[in-house]
């Protein structure tokens, strides 16, 4: 019997839907629709909100499953929070060398975070039980709000816009690799996150520009 590799339990499920709607909303940023794209990177943050907690539901994962589960989700997220950023910056003019320059380093910082991440979770899961509590540096998926929020301004803003963006992922960049201890969110925190999305959203939708 032929069967695809890889796992297809509804534990990775959110997984693999945040990371297609990034690669739609990248197309959608390539084709000069960077308010679109934007609405896709936050539901791919939606999607990484609670993943795992879905993951966590399933009480008889195997050991290779939960590795799997950690891969995935930061190979996703590489995708999802680290290129699609760049390619809106691009989008919505932010294409100077130095901007691009820029971009990119966000983008390797991201890598690096999370490459760190996958390591240092893996050690603490064989000397520790429980969830994580505390995170080091800011995780990547905080551009996930970020970048909206941004865009709630882009009226004000006005051909600032490019500028401010690039400026925006310099400092979030930074903060993905500066040893900060950053509290894992609880539910009060998800819940308010998930507002400010909702709220981003309802603003980009009425003020965007396309």
């Amino acid at each position: 019997m032929f069967v695809l590799i890889g796992f297809y339990n509804y534990t990775v499920w959110l997984t693999y839907i945040g990371m297609l709607s990034s690669v739609v909303g990248i197309t959608l940023a390539c084709g000069g629709h960077p308010v679109a794209a934007v609405i896709c990177l936050m539901f791919s943050g939606f999607c990484d909100m609670f993943d795992g907690i879905v993951a966590r539901t399933k009480k008889d994962r195997t050991a290779e499953e939960c590795s799997y589960g950690i891969q995935l989700d930061s190979l996703s997220d590489v995708i999802c929070f680290g290129v699609f950023p760049v390619v809106i910056g691009v989008s919505v003019g932010a294409n100077e060398w130095w901007q691009i320059t820029i971009m990119a380093l966000f983008a390797l910082c991201g890598l690096i975070r999370l490459a760190y991440y996958n390591v240092t979770e893996e050690v603490r899961q064989k000397t520790e039980t429980g969830k994580r509590k505390h995170y080091l540096g800011v995780p990547i998926t905080s551009s996930a709000l970020t970048v909206p929020l941004l865009f709630c301004f882009e009226g004000l803003l006005g051909r600032n816009f490019p500028i401010a963006y690039t400026l925006l992922l310099l400092v979030n960049g930074a903060l993905f690799v500066l040893p900060v201890q950053v509290k894992k969110p609880g539910k009060t925190g998800l819940a308010i996150m998930l507002a400010l999305g909702v709220v981003c959203t309802v603003l980009i939708l009425i003020f965007g520009r396309s």
